[in-house]
């Protein structure tokens, strides 16, 4: 990313020089820091290149290239164009090049002088985010540490897993050749397409929230840490795989009747099959919410996730972003208007996804709403849903600490900042949770990875808004550390990354030869291999003493998920993006290593 806060210190402009701190083939990343001393109302910006630069992505200014990609000017948006005198506005930069260069740069503000500045690869105060008449978070360095695992190869290996959760019509660049067509009937009450999507876990029901809880986590990761995909070469393996949940979403909606469906499969008929998701045929009823039958939560993740696609795919296809935020506002407001919990209105729900409410998800697609709009009434709408407790977990049911984070970085309020630091107390040793003896943060024996990586990619989360940076991000680099390999057995608990991980996860699909061998129930119990290799996906993980068995039966310990590898894919980008930034902090050898 390249990170520019700029100041006004005087009526004539004057450049300042931006240090290139990292560049690699395809793009770049710099900062340049000034402190502002006087009242605006309004900021223009020049940022001029010695050499073209093909594209530049800025989520808190408007961008416009001119002189063929050597100068972009740079425009505030509505929510952020009044800045005052001990203030730092922060703007957030990736610049996309067609090869890997390293042109000398300069910044402009029309109508301010340049004053001291500051560069280099901190990455300074939380980006993005108006700071208000708060002081300027001050971010300390890290740095020193060694990358143990390759995390952008890990994260490469968790996009595939998405593209094997793929339900509907596969595309032709479809990676996962063992994977086809599937599901092709799936149908609203009225014969709406509800075709796509991702299937939840090792089954084929398609559950609305877990699946918006995953991609607005994924795509989080993605709008904070884009040169972590851009420097592994992954941004557009990225968008083919996020665009498929958002798509289904898409379906989901149907204005006319204000219906959102939320589920397609019935949960007991689908667990009672095991087979290939190419030959069901099975009945797989739609579910949906509706007046009647509210579902706030559902309808806040979904708008939160599409609204985090909006800001993601403006500068890529501004006619499908556009189309994202006004169904996110339209569906924000469906739930808005008629509150409830999904769960108490599609029972079938309610025995395997059931809603604890619907606040922290309302929370969640308010902020994201303002994040995308600048409009202040949805800050007051997330401040109206903000529940002031420690969270337990960040997961598909409770995204209170989303929510807080959130909320904080848009405010810069010290309480949002307390509950933040709150959960990281019941985290971090010391606090309530169980550790494992090799030092996994151990929450529930349901998925246990899965809450240690979500933690891990809030940690980081929360180190960038500048809030014990340091501590934050050593026990993130810890937590996703155990998960490759760090733990009892020295095994990968994410599936395909290294030559040491589970064989056998509970899913149906990679345990059925190809297709038409024929696939059933004794497949389940068949020991040995899976025949095929279900890469990138991360399996439950062990228990509280860090026992584990890799046995496709135990779908506990063994279940893959939707949900379990989304907090885990954003912390590897995080983790990918302090590696090329040099900040990859220094850690204590691992209590375990097999």
């Amino acid at each position: 990313m390249l990170v520019l806060v700029l100041a006004a210190l005087a009526a004539a402009a004057s450049a300042v020089d931006v240090t290139i701190s990292n560049h690699w083939d395809g793009g770049f990343q710099a900062k340049a820091c000034i402190a502002i001393t006087t009242e605006l109302h309004s900021w223009k910006a020049h940022l001029k290149f010695s050499q073209a630069v093909d594209s530049l992505d800025c989520g808190t200014a408007n961008v416009q290239k001119t002189n063929g990609g050597k100068e972009y000017i740079l425009t505030n948006k509505q929510w952020n164009a009044d800045e005052h005198a001990g203030d730092k506005l922060c703007l957030d930069f990736v610049g996309h090049t067609s090869g890997d260069i390293n042109p000398k740069t300069t910044l402009t503000i029309e109508g301010v002088a340049a004053g001291s500045s500051h560069t280099g690869t901190n990455t300074g105060t939380n980006t993005g985010t108006h700071t208000g008449t708060q002081a300027p978070v001050q971010v300390p360095k890290t740095g020193g540490g060694t990358e143990r695992y390759n995390y952008g190869e890990a994260l490469g290996k968790s996009i595939l897993f998405y593209d094997a959760q793929r339900s509907g019509k596969l595309p032709a660049n479809n990676p996962i050749k063992w994977r086809g067509d599937s599901a092709l009937g799936d149908k609203g009450d009225n014969g709406e397409d509800l075709t796509g999507g991702w299937y939840d876990a090792g089954d084929h029901v398609k559950f609305s929230l877990p699946m918006s809880s995953t991609s607005t986590v994924l795509l989080w990761g993605y709008l904070q840490w884009k040169d972590a995909y851009a420097t592994t070469k992954q941004t557009d393996m990225f968008f083919d795989m996020i665009k498929w949940p958002l798509d289904y979403f898409l379906k989901c909606w149907i204005p006319k009747s204000q219906t959102l469906y939320a589920q397609v499969g019935e949960g007991n008929d689908d667990h009672h099959f095991w087979g290939r998701a190419e030959d069901m045929k099975m009945a797989r009823p739609a579910y949906k919410l509706t007046p009647s039958k509210p579902g706030s939560d559902v309808a806040g993740e979904i708008a939160a996730s599409m609204a985090a696609g909006y800001l993601a795919f403006k500068q890529r296809d501004a006619k499908y972003a556009a189309t994202l935020l006004s169904t996110s506002k339209e569906i924000y407001e469906f739930g808005k208007k008629y509150p409830g919990t999904y769960s108490s209105s599609i029972q079938d729900a309610g025995q395997f996804y059931s809603s604890s409410g619907y606040k922290d998800e309302m929370c969640e697609g308010a902020m994201w709403l303002y994040k995308a709009t600048g409009d202040k009434s949805y800050l007051a709408d997330a401040k109206g849903y903000h529940e002031n407790a420690w969270a337990w977990a960040l997961g598909w049911d409770d995204k209170k600490i989303a929510c807080q984070l959130l909320l904080y970085e848009a405010t810069k309020d010290t309480a949002y900042k307390t509950e933040v630091e709150g959960f990281f107390k019941g985290w971090l040793p010391g606090g309530s949770i169980t550790y494992t003896p090799c030092g996994q943060a151990w929450r529930d024996k349901w998925g246990s990875n899965r809450y240690a990586a979500n933690s891990a990619f809030v940690a980081l989360m929360a180190a960038d808004a500048g809030i014990d940076t340091v501590t934050y991000r050593k026990w993130a680099v810890e937590q996703i550390n155990y998960i490759l390999g760090d733990n009892k057995y020295g095994i990968s608990y994410q599936i395909g990354f290294g030559t040491k991980y589970p064989r056998n996860p509970h899913h149906r699909s990679a345990s059925c030869p190809d297709i038409p061998a024929p696939c059933s129930e004794t497949n389940l119990h068949t020991a040995g291999p899976s025949p095929h290799i279900l890469v990138g996906a991360i399996v439950g993980g062990p228990d509280n003493d860090d026992s584990y068995k890799d046995n496709r039966e135990d779908y506990v310990h063994n279940e893959v998920a939707c949900d379990y590898n989304s907090g885990f894919q954003s912390a590897l980008a995080g983790l990918t993006h302090l590696v090329h930034a040099k900040e990859l902090p220094a850690i204590p050898a691992p209590k375990c290593h097999g």
